[in-house]
């Protein structure tokens, strides 16, 4: 299903599916507009194939959804307090999404964006975005691309690149929901292990409130794997956003080879490891899903899908003094930011 089109997109068009296949029969569908992943069915060894994304049941579906379900998202990905950061002695107002701040690059981010196919076969699909001048705010001419490619080892690898004429911060993601149970199921009875020290406490409004804090002898210890329903809302830190929303700093900052993360489904049959060059992950429970268009003209509840969201920290713009590298990128220089997702039935 290379190159389908389907239904009418804001723009006029039709949305453009395409499907990625791999030797093991593992299928990922995305569409062009925001880029996004709209499905990743894995075989698992008892013969049946199971699902692995949230997702709606059309392309016009994920125009009602304020939750980015599988979108890219840009410029720069999760929230910059106050709509607004200083760069080079000048003051910056951007185009606020989510109350005074601004949310995954804005009302108008890159999710909502016709992105260019560049080139496709069955194994990969990259796809292309221009971004002008003060777009949502932000400065420079920025030229942004996104890899996806499937490996016959069921490994979906995200990678992005992106080159701007001013300086500016860059930070892009996948928003994609997990819920390795393959159906609409609570997805706090998954075991999730998470690779990282250090955490960062946020306010009602996902904003961080300082610096980062140990996860040790905390609820945000998953150095170990624990079941998310484990001490889930135990303490304020979760309670202030009905959750995990919250970045971790990761212990292998910016190393693909080792695991940040991962995964397992309530029923142990299917496993997910995540790697990334990205210094953060934010873990977001899906606290406020509920009501989100999903497969089969049902709707999501809140804790149906979890995303796992490699990026800077969020905030990281007004924060030099948070310990990862700079999220600002200079003309000539090149953002790059990759993530796999090793999909392992058991």
């Amino acid at each position: 299903m290379l190159n389908e089109t389907t239904g009418v997109a804001p723009d006029g068009q039709p949305f453009r599916l395409m499907t990625l296949r791999n030797s093991a029969g593992m299928t990922v569908t995305l569409m062009d507009w925001g880029a996004t992943l709209l499905s990743a069915r894995v075989p698992m060894k008892d013969g049946s194939v199971r699902e692995a994304l949230l997702g709606c049941a059309t392309p016009e579906h994920y125009l009602q959804q304020a939750a980015f379900l599988g979108a890219s998202v840009g410029r720069y990905a999760n929230r910059i307090a106050n709509s607004q950061f200083t760069l080079d002695g000048q003051t910056y107002a951007l185009t606020p999404s989510q109350g005074k701040h601004q949310l995954h690059g804005g009302p108008q981010g890159f999710d909502k964006r016709r992105w260019q196919i560049e080139r496709q076969n069955e194994r990969e699909a990259q796809l292309c975005l221009t971004s002008p001048d003060g777009d949502q705010g932000f400065p420079g001419n920025a030229s942004v691309s996104v890899l996806y490619r499937l490996g016959d080892d069921n490994r979906l690898s995200i990678e992005y690149r992106a080159t701007t004429d001013k300086a500016c911060p860059l930070n892009l993601t996948n928003h994609a929901y997990f819920n390795l149970d393959g159906e609409q199921s609570d997805v706090r009875n998954h075991q999730l292990q998470l690779l990282a020290d250090e955490y960062l406490p946020v306010n009602e409004m996902g904003i961080p409130t300082g610096g980062l804090k140990k996860v040790a002898l905390t609820s945000f210890d998953f150095r170990q794997p624990k079941t998310i329903s484990l001490e889930f809302l135990s303490d304020d830190d979760q309670r202030v956003v009905k959750g995990y929303d919250h970045a971790f700093l990761l212990q292998a900052s910016g190393d693909v080879t080792q695991p940040a993360a991962r995964l397992w489904s309530a029923d142990k049959q299917l496993q997910m490891a995540v790697y990334t060059t990205a210094p953060g992950l934010q873990f977001y429970s899906g606290n406020y899903l509920e009501g989100t268009p999903a497969r089969g003209n049902t709707v999501y509840s809140a804790c149906q899908g979890l995303a796992l969201e490699s990026e800077f920290l969020p905030d990281s713009p007004n924060r030099p003094d948070f310990p990862q590298p700079d999220c600002i990128f200079q003309p000539g220089e090149e953002y790059r930011s990759l993530t796999e997702y090793h999909f392992i039935p058991a």
